[in-house]
């Protein structure tokens, strides 16, 4: 009983709210507008000074980190649980975000978990629900209401960092010959997304898709990848359009897939990284690059290239935010489909679908034609290609997912594994190194361990495991796998077939198959076969072949 009101007042007696300003929204999913009703009678009878809520309580995460800085507002609540399902029996989170524009650190969250296990009571004032559709500034007892247009300012934010005048020009000068298709899967990045395809550049209605917020996201999984984004992957396919992208429940998240063209995330940070000299924001350089540790390596190598410092850190974005807090950071990205800089303090999956935008755009200006599989051969050419790809097991069974960390830590443990040979059909693999992964954060001096087993090979592939899991449903495990390769004869192999040996041998170390009894995982985020890097071309609607 209560669970909502005793977390929100868990977070109140976390962070001492008395006199502060609060920015509250959430991606819309089932429950969103009952819980702010909730923190606004609980805020109001904290002391809390001010709130400010996007209209109808619609935030998404990027906007509401853009808002906590634009305001200089104290923290904000963010009602998501993220890329997971919604509606009445499935999902929904309540996360709190730093004056920085941030999540919380884990002396925070660890503060508000244990003030949970001792709560006594919740204070609420007892007041009629605020209207949310209504913009203005309103009273709620002692507490003032600010209700924000929920797109505006995240929209001004995206022209200051990008270069809208060239998108705008090229896709309008190729408007017969370049197509574009985003798809919000019902999710909160609908209403962004006609904002800027639509009445900012131009584009017509029909270039966006189930952009209007659902509670339960359409009975969708609103995860931007392969196997969910399948309305996304099916119109690019049967309609042959040159760019689609699509973004997730919060919006934080982010898929560039067009016809014939998929971009991993790990390649999609590496390439916006190359090319950050033709996005505005960064005319004066970059600071540094950084990855979550699960993520290839590819942007190690531009960082390499471009003599800038890079970091390697646990997957969570709040390890990045002390990196951009501290001015040592600028562009970054994690293989779950999350990118984004220093712009705010979360991963942010509108502003990569517009960097990808604006980097087409400069690329035609020098070569016109150019599409994404040519973008991405001419960054092997220039880099080596790192194959990767992740496959998710999901909703195992919690002692069967602990048997495959038990066996993967006891062969860390005793170094048995070390020196092991492995064959496979596409050749033999030794294992030159296994540990734990942690990590020492450079600017507070914390330290995070065991996040993640990661094994390498003598031919410096790796696979890496983690337990992961924001869902309600049983563990998930993840397995990651990259290769590199200079051999340009593979730049246009499949994924799944540059990969396929490491992908064997990482089932035959783990024993994931026999603990789980799983034969295929849930989800594989592999780059679909290329038959042919195709260019679009400007004078007609034909296809270069």
């Amino acid at each position: 009983m209560h669970y909502t009101e005793n977390f929100v007042q868990a977070i109140f007696d976390a962070v001492d709210p008395a006199g502060k300003t609060l920015v509250v929204g959430g991606d819309g999913r089932y429950y969103n507008e009952q819980v702010i009703q909730a923190i606004l009678r609980i805020a109001a009878a904290n002391d809390v000074s001010r709130l400010i809520i996007g209209r109808n309580g619609i935030l998404s995460t990027p906007a509401a980190s853009n808002v906590i800085r634009k305001y200089k507002a104290d923290g904000g609540i963010l009602l998501t649980a993220s890329h997971n399902p919604g509606g009445p029996d499935n999902d929904f989170g309540i996360k709190y975000n730093m004056s920085n524009g941030g999540p919380a650190p884990e002396a925070v969250t660890d503060k508000i978990h244990q003030l949970t296990k001792t709560i006594k009571e919740y204070r609420y004032l007892a007041a009629e629900p605020l209207d949310l559709s209504q913009l203005g500034q309103f009273t709620f007892g002692p507490l003032k209401v600010e209700i924000i247009d929920s797109v505006k300012d995240y929209v001004e934010l995206l022209k200051s960092i990008f270069d809208f005048d060239l998108i705008s020009t090229f896709l309008t000068d190729n408007k017969d010959t370049f197509t574009v298709l985003f798809d919000g899967m019902h999710g909160v990045t609908g209403p962004y997304g006609r904002a800027i395809f639509v009445e900012t550049l131009g584009l017509p209605e029909s270039s966006i898709q189930n952009a209007t917020p659902l509670p339960d996201f359409g009975g969708g999984h609103p995860d931007p990848n392969l196997t969910y984004a399948h309305d996304l992957v099916k119109v690019v396919d049967e309609k042959k359009i040159n760019f689609g992208a699509a973004s997730d429940g919060d919006g934080d998240r982010n898929m560039i897939y067009g016809t014939g063209a998929f971009v991993t995330p790990s390649d999609s940070v590496a390439v916006i990284a190359d090319w950050a000299d033709c996005i505005p924001y960064f005319k004066n350089g970059i600071k540094g690059l950084a990855r979550s540790m699960p993520t290839s390596g590819a942007i190690d190598l531009v960082a390499k290239q471009k003599g800038v410092d890079v970091f390697e850190v646990p997957t969570g974005w709040k390890f990045f935010g002390n990196l951009m807090d501290a001015g040592r950071l600028s562009i970054c990205g994690e293989e779950s489909f999350g990118t984004g800089s220093d712009h705010i303090r979360e991963k942010d999956g509108v502003w990569a679908v517009v960097a990808w935008l604006n980097i087409i755009a400069a690329a035609n200006k020098d070569k016109p034609g150019t599409g994404i599989n040519d973008i991405l051969l001419d960054h092997y050419k220039k880099y080596g290609r790192s194959f990767f790809s992740r496959y998710d097991y999901e909703e195992v069974e919690s002692d069967h997912a602990k048997k495959v960390v038990d066996l993967l830590n006891e062969g860390i443990d005793s170094k048995s594994l070390i020196g092991k040979k492995f064959a496979s059909s596409t050749g033999e693999f030794v294992i030159s190194e296994a540990f734990n992964f942690s990590y020492t954060d450079p600017i507070d001096g914390s330290v995070s361990k065991n996040q993640g087993q990661v094994i390498r090979f003598s031919d410096g592939s790796r696979v890496v495991f983690r337990l992961s899991g924001t869902g309600s449903q049983g563990a998930t495990i993840r397995l990651y796998v990259e290769r590199y390769t200079k051999d340009e004869s593979q730049y246009k192999l499949e994924t799944a077939k540059g990969i396929a040996g490491l992908i064997e041998v990482a089932l035959i170390v783990s024993k994931l198959e026999e603990f789980t009894g799983r034969k295929e995982p849930t989800v594989i985020t592999v780059r679909f076969p290329l038959i042919t890097f195709s260019s679009f071309v400007v004078d007609d609607n034909s296809y270069s072949k």
